[in-house]
C-alpha cells in the first residue's frame, strides 16, 4: 500500500513538474516571438491609410503634439511606432447644388490647411508632409513621423474638375468619389439599403474625374462608392486603385467591404486593399452584440451623471458645429467609462479584436496575394478593435502577423510597401499623361 501511495505521489510530482516545464517553455517561446516582432516592427515602415481629423485639434493651443483624447496624435504614434498617418480631408454628403458644393469645399480647404499647419508651423521638427514614397523614406531616416493626405468624398469638387489639380497641389494623394450617400460623381455603397441608385455607378462627370485623378497623381479610392461604381472606376483608371479602408465581405457581409469579384478586379488592376480594423466591418455578429450591450451600459451611466446621450437620428439633426461638439463630448464620456464597460462585457460580449482583424488579412492574402494587401484603422472615424484601438497599440498588429507566420518581408509589404508601390505607379502614369497633354 505504501509503495502504491509513493508511486502515485511520484507520478503527481512528475506531472506537476512537467506542467511547470511546459509553462516555462511557453513563456520562453512567447518572449522570443515578442522580441522577434519588436525587431520587425522597428525595422519596417508602418503606415495607416485612414485617420480622420477635426480641424479644432490643429491650433496653437490644442494640437497633435499633445496626447489628446484622439486615437491618433504624435505621442500615440511614437508610443506605438506608427511611422506614417494618412490624415483625412473628409466632408459629409450634402445637397447636390452649388450652395452644398461651396460649403463642402470650404470645409475641405479648412482641413487641408490644418494638416499643413501641423507639418509646417506647429511641429515641423516632429512630423513632415510626405508627397511621394521618397518623402516617406527620407522622413523615416530623419527620425520624423510622416503625414499624408487622403480625401474622403469628392463632393467638395462640385462640378469643377480643375479642383482635382488644386487638391493634388495641396497634397492630396488619394480620393474617393463618394461617401455615405450618392454624390454628383458616383453612387455610394449605401444604395444597397433601399436599392436606389442615382447613376448606376459613375456619372459622366465622375468618369471624367477618374481621368483627371490619373493625370494629377491622385490614387482612386474605392472604399465608399457602390460596387458598380468601383467596377467602372477600375475599368477606366490607367493606374492602380486602392480601397483605403475596407475588409473582406466574405468574412463580414457589409456593403463597405469588398466581395470576391471586386477583389479579383483589384488584383488584376494591380491595386491594394487596405484592410480596416473597424469593428462593424470585421465581425458583424460580435460588434452588433457588443454595441447593443455597450449602449445599454452607457445609458445607465449617463443617467447617473445626468449626461444626455442622443439617438443617432437626433444627432444627425444637429448643425455641423453642434455635431462636432457632441461627438467630442461623447468620445470623452466613452473613454472615461471604457475600462468599466470592458470589464462588465468581458465574458458576455467579447470585443472584436486584433485576431479577428488579422483573419481578414489572412483571407485577402490567400485570395489575391500578399502584394495586394495593406493595413488601415479608420481611427477617429469609428475605427479600432481590441488590441489596436489607438495608434499607441500599433505593435500588436505586427505581433499577431508574426504569430501567424508572416515574414519580415511580407509584413513590410503590408504595412507600407504595397501602398507606396501603388503611389509610385500612379505618379508615373501622371507624369506620362502630363507630358502628352
Amino acid at each position: 500500500m505504501k509503495r502504491l501511495v509513493s508511486a502515485c505521489l511520484a507520478a503527481a510530482i512528475l506531472v506537476t513538474f512537467s506542467g511547470v516545464e511546459i509553462n516555462a517553455q511557453k513563456a520562453t517561446d512567447d518572449a522570443k516571438l515578442i522580441e522577434k516582432a519588436k525587431k520587425i516592427h522597428r525595422k519596417v515602415i508602418t503606415l495607416d491609410t485612414h485617420n480622420d481629423i477635426d480641424a479644432k485639434n490643429f491650433t496653437d493651443a490644442v494640437n497633435y503634439t499633445q496626447d489628446l483624447p484622439t486615437q491618433v496624435n504624435i505621442p500615440k504614434m511614437r508610443k506605438g511606432e506608427l511611422d506614417v498617418s494618412w490624415l483625412i480631408v473628409y466632408t459629409g454628403q450634402g445637397d447636390l447644388n452649388e450652395a452644398g458644393y461651396q460649403k463642402a469645399y470650404q470645409n475641405a480647404i479648412e482641413k487641408f490647411d490644418a494638416i499643413h499647419r501641423l507639418t509646417e508651423k506647429i511641429a515641423p521638427s516632429q512630423i513632415g508632409l510626405a508627397l511621394t514614397s521618397s518623402d516617406v523614406r527620407r522622413l523615416n531616416k530623419e527620425g520624423k513621423l510622416a503625414a499624408m493626405i487622403g480625401v474622403e468624398n469628392a463632393y467638395p469638387l462640385g462640378t469643377d474638375l480643375t479642383r482635382i489639380k488644386d487638391f493634388a497641389a495641396r497634397g492630396a494623394r488619394y480620393m474617393s468619389l463618394a461617401h455615405n450617400g450618392h454624390s454628383q460623381l458616383a453612387d455610394s455603397n449605401t444604395g444597397e439599403r433601399d436599392n436606389k441608385w442615382l447613376h448606376n455607378g459613375l456619372s459622366e462627370i465622375g468618369k471624367q474625374a477618374i481621368a483627371e485623378m490619373n493625370k494629377w497623381g491622385i490614387i482612386v479610392d474605392i472604399s465608399h462608392p457602390s460596387k458598380q461604381a468601383n467596377i467602372q472606376a477600375m475599368q477606366l483608371s490607367k493606374a492602380p486603385v486602392i480601397a483605403s479602408h475596407s475588409s473582406a465581405r466574405a468574412l463580414c457581409d457589409h456593403s463597405r467591404n469588398l466581395d470576391d469579384e471586386q477583389l479579383a478586379l483589384i488584383k488584376q488592376n494591380g491595386g491594394v486593399v487596405q484592410t480596416v480594423a473597424f469593428r462593424n466591418y470585421v465581425s458583424k455578429e460580435k460588434s452588433e452584440l457588443r454595441a447593443k450591450m455597450t449602449n445599454e451600459i452607457l445609458k445607465e451611466l449617463a443617467a447617473k451623471e445626468n449626461f444626455k446621450l442622443l439617438e443617432p437620428a437626433d444627432a444627425a439633426k444637429l448643425s455641423e458645429s453642434e455635431r462636432d461638439e457632441y461627438r467630442t463630448r461623447v468620445t470623452a464620456f466613452r473613454l472615461k467609462w471604457r475600462p468599466t464597460i470592458n470589464e462588465r462585457l468581458k465574458t458576455s460580449a467579447p470585443d472584436v479584436n486584433v485576431s479577428d482583424f488579422v483573419n481578414h488579412i489572412d483571407y485577402l492574402v490567400k485570395k489575391i496575394g500578399v502584394e495586394h494587401v495593406g493595413i488601415s484603422s479608420d481611427f477617429d472615424g469609428g475605427g479600432g478593435v481590441e488590441g489596436w484601438d489607438d495608434a499607441a497599440e500599433t505593435f500588436n498588429v505586427t505581433l499577431e502577423l508574426v504569430r501567424r507566420g508572416y515574414t519580415e518581408k511580407q509584413i513590410g509589404m503590408m504595412w507600407s510597401g504595397n501602398l507606396l508601390r501603388v503611389l509610385d505607379e500612379v505618379q508615373k502614369v501622371a507624369k506620362q499623361m502630363q507630358k502628352q497633354s
